[in-house]
């Protein structure tokens, strides 16, 4: 009996060892974006756009030192973008989401400087930041994938 368990133990182990050895690799492909996740990602970003076209009205409140609605424009219609930004990075792939998240820090960081300038009344520092701004808009909508 117990040679019998020896020989079957040697026969399982050689057959698992051809069968494994038979056995291909399965194909492991990286992630990519659907085309519902694309679809997603482009609403918010055509969302971020709108916004984005409506910082020259933002300039003119700068330029005419209304410091006032300056402060409620940068509450009121730019009020959302902190949360698309938000939206649109959490349905990337994880491995772009690091750049568009320091991407979007930055833009809410030029918000909170051209509000900062506007509490103190102070056209330059605001100024730098509306140019500021505008850039990093442009550098998050680039780091999106398009369609």
């Amino acid at each position: 009996m117990g040679r019998f368990r020896s020989i079957m133990a040697v026969l399982l182990a050689c057959v698992t060892v051809f069968l494994v050895s038979c056995s291909s690799p399965t194909e492991v492909k990286p992630p990519t974006y659907t085309s519902a996740k694309l679809e997603v990602i482009q609403k918010y970003t055509s969302d971020i756009e709108a916004m984005r076209d409506r910082l020259p009205e933002l300039a003119k409140l700068i330029q005419d030192e209304n410091w006032v609605f300056t402060k409620n424009f940068i509450r009121g219609p730019l009020g959302e973008l902190r949360a698309k930004m938000s939206l649109l990075e959490r349905n990337l792939l994880a491995k772009d989401q690091p750049k568009v998240k320091e991407a979007a820090k930055q833009v809410i960081e030029d918000l909170l400087s051209i509000d900062a300038g506007a509490e103190a009344q102070d056209y330059k520092a605001t100024i730098r930041s509306y140019a500021t701004l505008q850039k990093d808009i442009n550098a998050f909508l680039e780091l999106t994938p398009k369609a």
